[in-house]
């Protein structure tokens, strides 16, 4: 697979080394079991920029209490 080709995340934060505590990031698998949702869930979620992330070595890391903390909008039309 060609590198343009690949998904990307768009929407990743740059962030100082006292935010890089290990036990305050976790990986899509690990949030999706914490919000009892699929991966791909997650993934749509980082895609639309709805989490802050981290990327190390080719992986996408989430921040677990926003992870813990998200409420979802509601969908749909909205009511008169």
């Amino acid at each position: 697979m060609s590198k343009d080709k690949r998904k990307r995340v768009k929407h990743s934060t740059i962030l100082s080394k006292k935010d890089l505590v290990t036990d305050e990031w976790v990986s899509q698998s690990e949030a999706a079991r914490i919000r009892d949702v699929s991966p791909q869930a997650i993934g749509r979620l980082v895609t639309k920029g709805r989490f802050r992330t981290l990327r190390i070595g080719g992986r996408v890391l989430l921040d677990r209490s926003e992870v813990e903390n998200y409420k979802p909008r509601r969908k749909g039309r909205p009511r008169k």
